[in-house]
């Protein structure tokens, strides 16, 4: 597959019922779910003002957490995963999205008028946005796009990445380890570096492979290629440092 940005690999076209996402539970998402529900969040992120230009951040490497990071992506938003807790002084910081227990905890400063927007548990303050139940009440469609592919997707506070960089990366990452349809990549370092969220996101999804989420506790083999720097069960190994972003 070929895309310049994020968008088009979401597109109504290419849903369908070939696995695309597993969770480190094991639970296995479907290509038309990934589709129709990532439009679902991005339609209800828009709610929270999440636009072109603005910086949400993503608490979590779950499948909401993946979620949300379409979501923003076809807003034309920046994601930034694991953001630090004090956040008052980020400008163009527009939502975070967090575990509610988190946000009730008061875990995340934000700065004035950015949006709380919790999964999970129902939340007790009227204040945050119940990402889990406005998803699955929205629209399953979604506008047609025309993403500049040198809008942003990803920061890690220090550097930003547009959906152009990302996705030449990732399908850097196809020819050289000779990716292929069904081939599952997994997780294995955090999405708080968006090398990991290319290695071991968008390139098994150009690739029309399988995303693998995995967590500290799964250490059994779970797919053909792991994204870590350190030894892992899988017979292939993509380091971050392989991920080119020149």
């Amino acid at each position: 597959m070929t895309a310049v940005t994020v968008d088009e690999l979401l597109t109504r076209e290419l849903r369908d019922d070939r696995t695309a996402l597993v969770d480190a539970t094991g639970r296995e998402f479907d290509h038309h779910w990934l589709c129709t529900t990532s439009w679902k969040a991005g339609n209800f992120l828009r709610h929270s003002g999440v636009r072109k230009g603005v910086t949400v951040g993503i608490v979590g490497e779950n499948p909401l957490a993946l979620l949300a990071f379409f979501g923003t992506a076809m807003l034309e938003g920046t994601a930034r995963f694991e953001p630090p807790t004090d956040l008052t002084d980020e400008d163009g910081f527009r939502a975070l999205v967090a575990p509610v227990d988190d946000l009730e905890a008061g875990t995340y400063d934000l700065p004035r008028g950015a949006q709380r927007v919790g999964y999970g548990s129902k939340p007790n303050e009227p204040d945050i946005h119940h990402f889990d139940a406005g998803v699955w009440s929205e629209n399953p469609s979604f506008p047609p796009l025309d993403i500049d592919p040198e809008t942003a997707i990803l920061t890690d506070g220090d550097r930003t990445i547009s959906h152009e960089q990302a996705l030449e990366a990732a399908s850097e990452l196809i020819d050289e380890y000779d990716i292929e349809a069904g081939d599952r990549v997994v997780v294995r370092e955090p999405l708080s570096d968006p090398r990991a969220v290319i290695a071991g996101v968008l390139t098994p999804l150009l690739a029309e492979g399988v995303i693998v989420l995995a967590d500290e506790e799964t250490t059994t083999k779970q797919g053909v290629y792991a994204v870590s720097s350190e030894s892992a069960p899988e017979p292939n190994r993509i380091e971050l440092d392989d991920v080119s972003l020149s």
